[in-house]
């Protein structure tokens, strides 16, 4: 149940977007842009690496989501668990692991990051654009988790996710709530 009481039991971020939409217009917008938008990272890879910081942080809200956006952009059903659960088994592409291993230290200790962990990205293969790309998909995972957890928004089912997912995916995160629609 919300902290809020002017929000509704069942209440989430589009919520406190709808109620604060000189603040979340432009958030959205810069959503559709780093998640949507060109990228060395395809856009089911984007939502893998923001599940995986979220679920890394401990955001059962904004995992289960993204999760679902995730497997409705062709990533394999079960493998955000299973990169939570042991990244070095999980049956990611390997040049995918070093940033993932980054996306998890800068989730959790970000004061202790490294050019030792960014050194580690670009050996496998990626350019400063994909490393820039998720850092930004991390920065928005932490917050969305503070703006969930400060809310005190109770997850979503995984009915409810997956639902969702399939609106995002098919409006973008811009059109996704009427207020901040581009053709209206």
């Amino acid at each position: 149940m919300p902290f809020f009481k002017s929000l509704p039991d069942n209440a989430g971020p589009a919520n406190v977007f709808t109620a604060y939409p000189e603040i979340y217009g432009p958030w959205s917008k810069m959503s559709q842009a780093l998640m949507n938008g060109p990228s060395p990272l395809g856009q089911g890879e984007r939502e893998l690496i923001l599940a995986y910081a979220a679920g890394v942080a401990g955001c059962e809200f904004v995992c289960e989501a993204h999760s679902q956006v995730a497997y409705v952009r062709g990533v394999e059903a079960g493998v955000i668990d299973q990169l939570l659960t042991d990244l070095e088994t999980a049956p990611v592409e390997a040049r995918l692991k070093p940033l993932l291993a980054f996306v998890r230290k800068l989730a959790l200790t970000p004061s202790e990051m490294s050019q030792a962990d960014a050194e580690a990205v670009f050996e496998a293969g990626w350019d400063e654009q994909a490393l820039h790309d998720a850092i930004s998909v991390t920065a928005r995972a932490a917050f969305m988790q503070r703006l969930v957890e400060g809310h005190g928004f109770t997850p979503m089912s995984c009915e409810t996710a997956a639902k969702s997912a399939k609106q995002r995916v098919e409006r973008g995160y811009v059109n996704l709530y009427p207020a901040f629609r581009e053709d209206t």
